[in-house]
Parts: C-alpha cells; structure tokens; sequence
C-alpha cells in the first residue's frame, strides 16, 4: 500500500486542524496515516515551528463497522 492508498483509503476519517503539540498552531492534515489492528497513527509536521509528533487513535476491534477480512 503507498501513502496514498493509506490517506484515500480513510479520507473521511482523517482529523483535520489538529492543534501543534508545541506552538498550538492549527495543522490542516496530518502527513502520514497508518492503520493498524486496533489503532491508527497520525503523522502530524507543524509548518510553523517545524515540530513533528505523532498521535495514535485507540479503539475497540471488535466494535468496529468492518471486522478484518483476515487475520
């Protein structure tokens, strides 16, 4: 999968104007998204104070709309 099979892939879900972890400043999108069991991680890059962090979304597999196909 490329990067962006990954961002088309949840374009609905992607969390947009996160607030930088250091300045505060609104970013747009985040750079990188990575799905994974249980989880996504965001890559996020501040073009304000070149600071880059990353934030990891938890959740319940199970009580997920479409299970995985394998395991």
């Amino acid at each position: 999968m490329t990067k962006a099979d990954l961002v088309t892939a949840h374009t609905t879900d992607i969390p947009r104007h996160n607030p930088c972890a250091q300045c505060g400043t609104p970013i747009a999108q985040p750079d990188w998204v990575e799905p994974g069991a249980g989880r996504i991680s965001y890559l996020w890059t501040c073009r304000a104070c070149n600071y880059r962090f990353e934030a990891v979304a938890i959740f319940d597999p199970a009580a997920a709309e479409h299970p995985p196909l394998a395991a």
